[in-house]
């Protein structure tokens, strides 16, 4: 089910200015798994790029609830929802080149793969959502 809230206009140069982001997953102790990442929300759609062979994709694999918080100054936004892990190589291409855009081109990495968040819930600063 898509968020009740939606990103304004404020909400969407907030996630494609260059900030970086925690993910946080379940663990395999059911504790928080807390990660640095970079990410991109494109058409309703969280995409964190990173190694097939990472915690955090196990963690997805176990139990997809996921949240990306992005802060900047007074300025936060969480995005929470499911989480999958893709392995189709043009959502990967898709992913690299949205993260090229907000980032910097990434090295080329063959263990490349893409955890998905479809978000449930959007929670922030006033001025970001509607």
């Amino acid at each position: 089910m898509p968020p009740t809230r939606s990103l304004t206009d404020h909400g969407r140069v907030f996630t494609a200015d260059r900030h970086l982001a925690t993910l946080s997953t379940i663990g395999r102790d059911d504790a928080l798994h807390v990660v640095a990442v970079g990410f991109t929300f494109v058409d309703g759609v969280v995409r964190i790029i990173t190694n097939d062979r990472s915690q955090k994709v196990r963690n997805v694999e176990r139990d997809a609830r996921a949240t990306v918080a992005q802060v900047a100054g007074p300025q936060w936004l969480s995005i929470a929802g499911e989480a999958s892990v893709a392995r189709d190589p043009d959502e990967i291409a898709l992913a690299v080149a949205l993260y090229a855009e907000r980032y910097r081109q990434p090295k080329p990495n063959p263990n490349r793969v893409v955890i998905r968040i479809l978000p449930s819930t959007l929670l922030g600063s006033a001025d970001l959502l509607a």
